[in-house]
């Protein structure tokens, strides 16, 4: 049931999102893209409260319920981000909007430090959620599983800040055209 209603809210987020994107730039109904945008983050409370009732109700954690928390996490860190990302190629492709810039050299690098902050506080979110679940339901046995999401949330941190470091040491690089060939005063 709860991996069901993880995989509703995920398509449920980007249906809203698309919607929302579609009535703005489309539509031309700037209001209405506006609450449907706004619905994104409403998911994800609905996400928790079926989480909670769930285990509220006598159920035992599974993997599911520990997925929903890091899921929260990350939609709460990323979730600006991937709506302004989809926003950008919108506008670009039906309004005439600019085309996404490629980061690459400082810019990238200081990106890849901003994601791993940013998924530094959706670990510590999905830590928070799964620690308040093992609280609130306060038996050990039924929420057992909820501990190894720890480990993963650990990983994933790990993870970004390689990548984030591994940019700092080698930046990457602007692309050169095939056949370009730089003039003296380049």
């Amino acid at each position: 049931m709860i991996l069901g209603l993880i995989i509703a809210c995920e398509l449920g987020f980007w249906i809203a999102i698309l919607a929302g994107l579609a009535a703005r730039y489309i539509l031309q109904a700037k209001r209405l893209g506006k609450t449907l945008l706004l619905c994104a983050p409403l998911i994800d409370l609905v996400l928790l409260v079926a989480v909670s009732v769930h285990l509220g109700a006598g159920a035992t954690a599974s993997w599911h319920h520990g997925l929903a928390a890091l899921y929260i996490g990350f939609s709460v860190t990323y979730g600006h981000r991937m709506i302004a990302w989809a926003d950008t190629r919108f506008a670009h492709r039906f309004a005439d909007g600019p085309a996404p810039l490629k980061v690459t050299g400082r810019d990238h690098t200081q990106q890849c430090w901003t994601d791993f902050a940013r998924t530094l506080g959706a670990a510590l979110i999905a830590a928070g959620i799964l620690a308040i679940i093992t609280w609130w339901v306060d038996d050990p046995n039924r929420t057992e599983v909820l501990t190894g999401w720890y480990r993963i949330l650990g990983i994933a941190v790990t993870v970004e800040f390689i990548w984030a470091l591994s940019y700092t040491i080698w930046p990457r690089q602007v692309a050169v055209p095939s056949g370009y060939t730089p003039h003296p005063s380049d």
